[in-house]
């Protein structure tokens, strides 16, 4: 892997690459620029130096500025009050994600996002479960009292059937307290996991990925199971998702040692974001401006963050 990153040679910058025709490739970079705007970099120096071509320029009173995100180039006038003499220096700049590790981020949070839900509905049931369990006896009576008033409406009996809302009421009722509890209390530890899935999915760390891998898979069995007794869009979609995302975090992130395991992903990592990406999608024989001293007038924009 690390002899396949260190002779990759030029790559076009995002949005330039002719695409094919029944197969569009998102472009994360515009996206992400598109929803937070470039990140440029000498926004608030007083001058260049040689070495900041890369990413600024100076030409006829105006300053270049190349986003470090999607690599495009913004014209703006040279700062009034500049507060620092040179930009930083490369060790100082936490560049922006690009490549394969802002598409990744992006499908994670979207896992995220869909743990969240799990969250969320598995909390609220969890809840639903324990309320119930608390207040049977005062729940059973209350079902009784109207079960009753619905038969003597109805000129015969209603709660004789072996299936039904009702049939499921009243097995609901005759269960153990101990059990609605166990039960509740189960649900929501599912819940908790789930939460913390998404958590660690939305920060990108590597034992969210493990652990909502697993927690998958464990179910998939189940889902399985499910399908054979009965078929359903919302099962056959759970069903779909859970495969998708088993899939994706197995192979694209390398998972279990597979296709190299976190070595070349960490290495993947490394030549698709940094200043190697950065000179990548330099073109060579690119004409170097002048550097000029500061001059009045202008905004600043949105920098790339420092360390």
């Amino acid at each position: 892997m690390s002899g396949e990153v260190a002779h990759r040679g030029h790559v076009a910058a995002p949005g330039t690459e002719k695409t094919r025709r029944f197969r569009p490739k998102l472009r994360y970079e515009l996206i992400d620029c598109g929803l937070h705007g470039h990140e440029i970099l000498g926004t608030e120096a007083a001058g260049l130096r040689a070495e900041d071509e890369i990413f600024a320029r100076e030409s006829g009173g105006l300053r270049w500025y190349r986003c470090m995100r999607c690599d495009s180039w913004l014209a703006l006038p040279r700062p009034d009050h500049p507060v620092r003499k040179y930009p930083p220096a490369r060790e100082e700049i936490s560049l922006p994600l690009r490549g394969k590790p802002l598409r990744d981020r992006y499908v994670l949070r979207l896992i995220a996002i869909d743990r969240i839900v799990h969250f969320l509905v598995l909390g609220a049931l969890a809840a639903a479960v324990l309320i119930f369990a608390n207040d049977r006896a005062a729940l059973n009576a209350e079902f009784t009292k109207i079960l009753n008033d619905l038969q003597g409406g109805v000129g015969g009996p209603t709660g004789n059937t072996n299936h039904g809302i009702i049939h499921d009421l009243r097995y609901l009722f005759a269960v153990r307290i101990q059990n609605l509890y166990l039960v509740g209390a189960a649900i929501a530890a599912y819940a908790l996991l789930e939460g913390i899935e998404a958590i660690g999915l939305w920060f990108a760390k590597r034992w969210a990925e493990y652990l909502t891998f697993v927690a998958t898979i464990v179910f998939i069995p189940y889902e399985i199971d499910e399908l054979i007794k009965s078929v359903t869009t919302l099962k056959a979609l759970a069903f779909v998702i859970n495969v998708a995302v088993a899939v994706y975090l197995l192979y694209a992130k390398r998972l279990f040692g597979l296709r190299g395991g976190g070595k070349a992903e960490h290495a993947e990592r490394e030549a698709d974001t940094g200043w190697p990406a950065i000179e990548r999608s330099t073109p060579h024989g690119t004409p170097h401006g002048t550097v000029e001293g500061p001059a009045p007038g202008g905004t600043s924009s949105r920098s790339a963050r420092p360390t």
